[in-house]
Formats: structure tokens, sequence, C-alpha cells
């Protein structure tokens, strides 16, 4: 079978056995042509919640297909690629942050999204990277303990200079790859070009920056920007679908090295099988640990 081929087979078993497929943004054009809906992770999960397909398969990372599981606790939830995580998400647990706590018990506990649904158990309240600042600058209590990525969490705190932060030794290594060198070097090869990064660099690629933000935020600006040249600071799928859609317009990767590899581990042939039932990894909680996770979401919710 060719790329079509097994396209075809997809989209033909999705509308027979009643699935809806999600695709992270950062997954390949051949993946985000059969996805019912693509996006960042969060906005993914609520998407979820409104079909009303029995199934629905994941195709990102573990942390993504939790929350969709939390959100639609009826559905049956498969990540695509079960080797597929998130060592962001993966570097902090529930034991390690109650034993945090402990040291600052007046700080209101702050989760990017980014984290497994065991640490939302223990969390106050979840944010994402285009809700962060938002919901920090609504919690009541000026002192905030924000995990697990200690570089989006710098770029919040300097948004939001009256509130206290605590920030954790934690990120995303594919955007740590990048640095103030890669930054120079794209800069002087495309002069003309805006430099556009997520927040998960390091701040002294953010501070370079001519807009930070999530990665829809990020691909919002470029399509809608009167510049015709862009340096993307983000995973370099991006810089694919960017070209893609803006054929009138050039992109750069801000360093060849900015690939998470947990998303590429993600195949047609995965979502293939996931769709014949022989594939992919469900998700399941129990139900203790579902509620106080979305207690976490729900709060977000209800601030955002």
């Amino acid at each position: 079978m060719n790329i079509r081929d097994i396209q075809e087979e997809i989209i033909r078993l999705k509308k027979e056995k009643d699935i809806c497929i999600l695709a992270h943004c950062y997954q390949n054009p051949e993946i985000l042509e059969v996805a019912d809906f693509t996006g960042d992770s969060f906005a993914l999960s609520v998407e979820a919640s409104k079909t009303t397909a029995k199934t629905v398969i994941m195709c990102g990372v573990r942390f993504m297909a939790e929350t969709v599981k939390i959100l639609s606790p009826e559905k049956k939830v498969l990540l695509a690629n079960g080797d597929a995580g998130c060592p962001m998400a993966e570097m902090m647990d529930r034991d390690l942050i109650a034993q945090v706590k402990k040291s600052y018990p007046d700080y209101t506990v702050v989760a990017y999204i980014n984290t497994t649904s065991e640490l939302k158990t223990i969390c106050d309240i979840c944010v994402t990277s285009s809700s962060a600042v938002t919901i920090c600058n609504k919690i009541e209590n000026d002192k905030i303990l924000f995990i697990p990525d200690c570089n989006l969490g710098d770029w919040v705190s300097k948004q939001i200079p009256n509130k206290e932060f605590k920030l954790l030794s934690g990120g995303c290594p594919t955007h740590a790859r990048m640095g103030i060198e890669d930054v120079e070097r794209a800069k002087a090869q495309h002069p003309d070009a805006k430099l556009l990064v997520h927040p998960e660099c390091k701040p002294e690629v953010v501070n370079e920056a001519d807009y930070a933000g999530s990665t829809t935020g990020i691909m919002k600006y470029a399509k809608e920007s009167d510049k015709k040249e862009f340096i993307i600071g983000t995973e370099n799928s991006i810089v694919t679908h960017l070209q893609m859609e803006c054929p009138d317009k050039k992109f750069y990767p801000l360093s060849k090295d900015c690939v998470c590899h947990n998303m590429k581990i993600t195949t047609l042939t995965d979502i293939l099988n996931c769709c014949k039932g022989v594939g992919g990894d469900e998700i399941n909680l129990d139900e203790e640990t579902r509620i106080k996770a979305k207690n976490c979401i729900d709060k977000m919710i209800e601030l955002g």
C-alpha cells in the first residue's frame, strides 16, 4: 500500500467504526490529512468531548491522550503509538511535587497542561501556553509554584511582575536544544525575517523574538502578518505546515535539531492498525485520579 491507499482505508474505517481521529499539529502532513481535528493538545481534547464518536484516537503523546480521557470518560481513547511519551510531562511525578509543596505551603500550584494525569491530581490549576498569563493573572494568590517548564514559567513571570513565582528545573528538551547562537546564525542568514518562538524556549531565545506564543499562536501570527519571511522557533513540522499553507511566504527553522522524536514516532500504519482494532494503547484512568485531575482542568476553564 502507498500513502494514498492507507489514508483512504483509514478514512473508510473511521466512518464505519465511528472513530474520531485527533492529530497534534506537530504530526506530519499525511497524518493531519486523515484527522478530524488538528491543533494544540488541550483544544483537541475539548473537540473530542464534543464529538459523538465512541472511539477517539490521539495522534500525539501520552499526556494528551490522558487529557482526552479525563474529559471524555465514556469514550474509548487510544494513543496511536504507545511509545509516544513526553519527557517534560514525565520528569516530575506526584511524590516529588508533594514534597516540594511542603516547602511552599502558601503557594498556588500551577501545572502546565503538559503533565501526567497523576501529577495534576495534586495541583491547584492547569494552564496552556496560550492561557498561562491570563490565568496566572486571575489567581488571587500572589505566590505561584509553576511546574514543570521553567522556561514557560519565566516567560509568564516576566509579564506578571507583581506576583512571586517559584520555578523548578524542568522543561521541553526539544525546545531547549535551541540557543542564542541559533538565533544569531538565523538572523544573519535571514535579516528580514521575523523570529517567532514558543515560550518553552530558553529565555535568551524568547527575549530576541518578535513574537512568543503557543504553536497555534505562532501559525496565526505568520498567516495574518504582512511580512513575507519568518524564522520559526518551535518543532520543525510547523515550518512544513506553514510552507504549505502560505506558499507566498518563506519559513526557516531556527534549528534543524528542533524535532520531537516522540511526536514523529506515530505513523499512518499505527493509525490504520488502531482503526482495525489491532494497535494503539488504550488509556484507562481510575475514577479517583480522573476526577482529581479534572478539578485542576475545570479551574483553568473557570478562569480561562
